[in-house]
């Protein structure tokens, strides 16, 4: 097992390097100038988020699709991920981080719109669509829509549940003495509560959960950047300066080098917001909305708050405590920098953590249904909601390092058939985007859905 451990991680290390890193980041480049930088929409795309209103057909509302997407979105990247980068890279990562988000809400309003154009109602009236569907109407390449569904119901087994859950059984045990036997089996009640319900019942509960945990994390860590306010010009100054230099973290010696704060930074990035990978347009696909271009915008906003914000207030907050320097990685490292807040920073922490990981399961859950569902029918669903609970149980007693590596290699290998689509089809999306967006007919409704 330990050798099969091994070799899964370097699968991992290697599906995640530098081929990938710069497929993925070219791509958010290219659609950003392509599609006339949509970031500047940025503005009008978070008005049109905050709609709860019926604008057309589809499950769940423009808001109901955007918070699922970030409740799958926003989890331990956010919190482990950004402290992993800044150790690993230096603080120059952070705006290698930033800048990818910055970037990478052109690609996912790219793959939301693609989403939206080309998703099928299925006979029981709901919605169907992602990238498989993409491939298939949209290029007529079916076998790339089936490698990519087969992937994502893999991975989303790994890293949407069973991690996840094993992240949170182990929190509770470390933080509060809960055992994972408790911890687990009240998850998997929970779980089962909210997915059986279908989009429904997952939208309504991330349409609550979202918001709550967000603004709880982020005043965290505003708390802890106005207390210590006096370093935070130095702070910026240190983030940009080894953003193009490079400074090891621990013991803050040079030599790290510009290669590793732009591979760290980026890599956890596109990991953190999903970019590129395929896995939110799934969502998207269900939204009530007039055209695919509206929600195309919304779900764009998804990369800002995550990355642009979630991911910057973070990064920031670790590399302003000064604790990157002692060595420490991932929760460690955050867990040390949020005990500068008296008493309550732990529990900050803690909480913030939970809610992250549990929203994860929630939002991962319908990336990995309707994968299944396009490969083997409406059928599956049930068998594989039920699969997905008893799943939640099995993570939060069992250790599973090579469930992650394998998840983590299938998760890395969804991107490239995604990114193939939005590449060959970008003069769709350029006709699209000046039919609605350009044109200033937001409000349009669309003929094609």
């Amino acid at each position: 097992m330990a050798a099969i451990e091994q070799l899964l991680a370097r699968g991992s290390d290697f599906v995640w390097g530098w081929p990938l890193i710069i497929l993925l980041f070219g791509t958010h480049l290219f659609l950003t100038f392509r599609l006339g930088f949509p970031q500047r929409h940025l503005w009008t795309a978070i008005k049109i988020s905050f709609s709860r209103e019926k604008e057309g057909a589809g499950d769940v509302s423009q808001f109901g699709a955007l918070t699922t997407a970030l409740a799958a979105t926003i989890g331990t990247g956010n919190i482990v991920g950004v402290a992993t980068a800044v150790a690993a890279g230096g603080p120059g990562a952070v705006l290698w981080m930033w800048l990818t988000g910055v970037f990478g809400i052109a690609t996912k309003y790219s793959e939301a719109l693609l989403s939206v154009r080309f998703r099928v109602q299925n006979p029981d009236g709901t919605m169907a669509g992602g990238p498989m569907y993409v491939l298939e109407r949209g290029m007529n390449a079916k076998w790339l829509g089936v490698i990519f569904a087969a992937l994502t119901s893999v991975a989303a087994f790994g890293i949407g549940c069973t991690v996840q859950a094993n992240s949170i059984a182990s929190l509770a045990q470390e933080t509060f003495g809960i055992s994972p036997w408790v911890s687990g089996g009240l998850m998997t009640v929970l779980t089962a509560v909210v997915i059986l319900g279908g989009i429904q019942s997952i939208a309504k509960v991330c349409e609550l959960l979202v918001p709550f945990m967000a603004v709880f994390y982020i005043l965290g860590c505003v708390w802890l950047l106005v207390a210590y306010a006096e370093t935070l010009p130095a702070t910026f100054r240190l983030i940009f300066s080894t953003a193009f230099s490079g400074q090891a973290a621990f013991g803050g010696f040079l030599g790290a080098g510009m290669k590793e704060a732009i591979r760290f930074g980026v890599a956890r990035g596109l990991f953190s917001n999903e970019s590129g990978l395929g896995s939110a347009p799934i969502v998207a696909a269900a939204a009530m909305t007039k055209n695919p271009v509206r929600q195309a915008l919304v779900s764009s906003t998804g990369t800002f708050w995550d990355t642009v914000v979630v991911c910057a207030m973070t990064g920031l907050v670790v590399v302003n405590s000064g604790d990157w320097q002692l060595g420490l990685k991932g929760a460690a490292l955050t867990k040390t920098a949020f005990s500068h807040i008296p008493h309550v920073g732990p529990i900050v922490l803690t909480i913030g953590l939970l809610t992250f990981v549990f929203s994860t399961i929630l939002g991962w859950s319908y990336y990995g249904e309707k994968a299944a569902e396009y490969l083997f029918g409406p059928k599956i669903i049930l068998p594989y909601r039920w699969l997905w609970v008893c799943a939640v149980m099995v993570g939060s007693v069992a250790s599973l390092p090579a469930v992650w590596s394998f998840a983590d290699i299938a998760n890395g290998l969804m991107a490239i058939p995604n990114l193939i689509s939005l590449l060959v089809l970008n003069g769709l999306l350029v006709s699209e985007t000046r039919k609605y967006l350009w044109s200033g007919n937001l409000g349009q409704a669309s003929t094609e859905n």
